[in-house]
């Protein structure tokens, strides 16, 4: 087997920019081969790194992002969910478009990934999947119901996957972090954020390094006997 063969492959969603972006040149920093892709092209390039544009929600293109990756390296060993959108907003004034469409990419899409992904991590009988949640779930914070709810729900599919797929060596864990000064959080508004902030039991934002920091922990290979679970940053009160 050749070194090239001998490296983990890990395939990240949501890699343009931000968090996603940061965990891919993280594991290609490490000497991963990192497969990333998002609906835009990338701007940015790293060595052992390859960009896929593309939606998620779109069965097809994701299928043939994955079976294009196992032709490529004959393995797939780390799928991280990080790809996610989010519209803040009081319940009675969010159109039903914009629910389903939360819905479609942030449960329907991780779903769609951590199947066909799975179907090539059987053949090796290893394989570890992260999915982000939020701390917005558990916290029940107001205007992120539909957001909340569909980060739920990848929580309950994350603790269902780990039983259908440990037969093959599969582990698939969660975790939340503390709010980001990503893209995403931008338009809330600072009094909510720092609402957020005040009822953590560590009472500052949370970084890019403190999502690389459990994603290291959720994929190693150490890691085997962990799974189900979902990890909260910060502590929630």
């Amino acid at each position: 087997m050749s070194e090239q063969n001998e490296k983990r492959v890990v395939l990240i969603t949501g890699t343009r920019k931000g968090i996603g972006r940061f965990l891919a040149e993280h594991y290609a920093a490490q000497g991963y081969l990192v497969e990333g892709c998002s609906r835009g092209e990338a701007d940015w390039e790293a060595e052992g790194y390859t960009h896929h544009q593309l939606d998620i929600t779109d069965e097809a293109q994701v299928k043939a992002m994955i079976m294009g990756i196992a032709r490529k390296h004959q393995r797939l060993d780390i799928v991280i969910n990080n790809a996610a959108i989010a519209s803040m907003n009081h319940v009675l004034l969010t159109p039903a478009a914009t629910a389903n469409r939360m819905l479609e990419v942030n449960v329907t899409g991780t779903m769609v990934v951590c199947r066909d992904a799975a179907k090539v991590m059987m053949r090796r009988r290893y394989g570890r999947i992260v999915n982000f949640t939020t701390i917005v779930a558990p916290i029940a914070l107001a205007g992120e119901a539909i957001y909340a709810a569909s980060k739920s729900a990848v929580v309950t599919l994350t603790r269902i996957l780990a039983f259908e797929l440990g037969q093959w060596g599969i582990t698939c864990n969660a975790f939340g972090a503390t709010p980001i000064l990503t893209d995403m959080i931008r338009g809330v508004p600072q009094e909510k954020i720092d609402a957020v902030v005040s009822g953590l039991a560590v009472k500052r934002l949370g970084t890019y390094e403190d999502c690389a920091n459990v994603c290291d922990f959720f994929v190693r290979p150490e890691s085997d006997n962990i799974t189900g679970q979902t990890l909260y940053l910060g502590g929630i009160s």
